[in-house]
C-alpha cells in the first residue's frame, strides 16, 4: 500500500484473549509503517503503577491522578513507561487480574479515551483491543474482529506462557481465560464486542502468517475508498 497517496487512518483489530489480535495488529502496524495503540498493555501499565504506590483496585481517585503522569510509548514491540522498558514487567496473572478489574470502571475507561486517542498520527494507527472498533475509534476506516474457540486461545497462551513461566497450569489457565471472557462481554461499560461494520475473522485453523494475509487483504480492498 502507498501510504502517500492516502489520508492517514485507523485500523481497529479487536478479540478476546489469544485471538491473536496483538501479534497481528503488529505486523500490521509494521507492514504499513502505521504507529500502533496496545490498549490493554494500557490497562496493564496503569495496574503495575498502581501496584508499584501500593494501591488496590477500588481506590479510583487514586488511580485516576496517576494516571496523568503516565508518558507511554510502543516502539520495536515493547512498552516504555516514562522511558522504561517495562514490557515483561506487565505480562504477570497479577498484573493481568488487576488490569481487568481497573478496566470494568467507567471513570477509568473515560480518563484514558484521550489518551488512547492521541496515539492516532499520520500516516495512520493500528489499535488493538477489546473497544477500538465500538467505542474508541468508531469512525475507523477499518474494523476487524478476531475470535477463536476458547481451547484454541488456552492453547496459544500456554504455549507463550510456558515460556516465560515454570508453572503453568492449563486447567487454572483456561478457567482464567473463561472468567476473563465473561468478564470482559458481560461488562455494562464497553463490552467486548464486534463493531457493527467489523469484518470477523475466526482464527482457529489459522497460521499467523494466513490471519495476517487476510487482514491485510481486507485493508487493501479499502484502500481506494480511503484515498
Amino acid at each position: 500500500m502507498n501510504n502517500n497517496h492516502i489520508k492517514p487512518f485507523v485500523v481497529t483489530i479487536d478479540g478476546p484473549a489469544g485471538s491473536g489480535k496483538g501479534t497481528i495488529s503488529k505486523l500490521v502496524s509494521q507492514t504499513l509503517d502505521f504507529h500502533y495503540l496496545d490498549s490493554g498493555a494500557i490497562y496493564r501499565i496503569i495496574a503495575f503503577e498502581a501496584k508499584t504506590k501500593n494501591l488496590i483496585t477500588n481506590q479510583i481517585t487514586q488511580i485516576l491522578e496517576l494516571i496523568d503522569g503516565l508518558n507511554i510509548q510502543f516502539s520495536d514491540e515493547k512498552t516504555f513507561l516514562n522511558g522504561k522498558d517495562i514490557t515483561d514487567l506487565i505480562r504477570s496473572e497479577l498484573i493481568g487480574k488487576f488490569a481487568s478489574e481497573i478496566a470494568k470502571n467507567e471513570l477509568i475507561r473515560g480518563r484514558i479515551l484521550g489518551l488512547q486517542k492521541s496515539f492516532f498520527k499520520s500516516p495512520g494507527l493500528v489499535a488493538d483491543g477489546r473497544d477500538m472498533g465500538t467505542v474508541v475509534f468508531p469512525e475507523a476506516k477499518v474494523k476487524i474482529f478476531l475470535t477463536a474457540s476458547i481451547e484454541e486461545r488456552v492453547n496459544r497462551r500456554y504455549k507463550q506462557l510456558i515460556l516465560k513461566e515454570n508453572n503453568v497450569n492449563l486447567t487454572d489457565l483456561f478457567e482464567r481465560i473463561k472468567f476473563r471472557d465473561e468478564s470482559d462481554t458481560n461488562r455494562k461499560i464497553s463490552p467486548l464486542k464486534a463493531a457493527e461494520d467489523a469484518f470477523l475473522i475466526k482464527t482457529d485453523n489459522l497460521s499467523i502468517k494466513q490471519s495476517f494475509e487476510k487482514v491485510m487483504e481486507i485493508i487493501r480492498s479499502k484502500e481506494n475508498k480511503i484515498k
